[in-house]
């Protein structure tokens, strides 16, 4: 596992090479953030981002989504894997959203995780981005990265969660979200890491880096 000091210089490191790094989701508001972090689970951002903008050129609200019925919105989202079940979590979620929030997205763990569709990852990068909370939202690329540098090694998902709460320094807890899916999604990949390419390479525990 990496020390302080090196966990301290691999975030200054990825801070140097990506300065504001952010959501790669397409969104106008609060509420196409869920709709889009929602679909996004068990697909690609880019598959969720090519079927978004014509669903919020019609109903970028809960409303709206209710308006537009559940047929309509499979229409256009039938593309995302596991649309159906989505399309119903949406639908839910924005009627809880209208009869509860006034249609407004909660700022709260308990309130987010509460709506259907909406588990800890999702409810992290919700809180993270919408309201600037410094959570961490573990998903395959951080749980891959953060194993295969040293920086913060677990089992399962929320052990790697908690370790990156505790090792990752206060000044960069806000944005570390974004720079480890980043890192991971185009340097870090999963069958043939970018080593060579790599701004935390000297930091890096994985024990090949001779990879291309």
């Amino acid at each position: 596992m990496l020390t302080s000091t090196e966990c301290f210089d691999l975030f200054h490191q990825l801070a140097a090479n990506t300065p504001e790094p952010t959501t790669e989701l397409q969104y106008n508001n609060h509420f196409e953030l869920l709709i889009a972090v929602i679909l996004s689970a068990q697909a690609t951002d880019k598959s969720v981002n090519k079927a978004t903008p014509a669903l919020f050129q019609v109903a970028n609200s809960a409303e709206k989504i209710l308006a537009l019925g559940e047929e309509s919105l499979k229409k256009y989202i039938k593309t995302i894997g596991l649309y159906n079940t989505k399309a119903t979590n949406i639908l839910k979620t924005s009627q809880i959203l209208v009869e509860r929030y006034q249609g407004e997205i909660p700022a709260t763990r308990q309130a987010l995780e509460s709506l259907p569709g909406v588990g800890r990852k999702t409810a992290n990068v919700i809180l993270n981005v919408a309201f600037g909370q410094p959570t961490i939202a573990v998903d395959t690329h951080i749980f891959r990265l953060s194993n295969r540098t040293g920086l913060a090694p677990g089992k399962n998902v929320i052990e790697v969660e908690e370790k990156l709460m505790q090792v990752v320094p206060e000044t960069y807890r806000r944005h570390a979200h974004h720079w480890l899916i980043l890192h991971g999604r185009y340097v870090c990949t999963a069958r043939h890491p970018h080593c060579t390419a790599c701004v935390i390479q000297a930091i890096c525990q994985y024990p090949d880096k001779t990879k291309t």
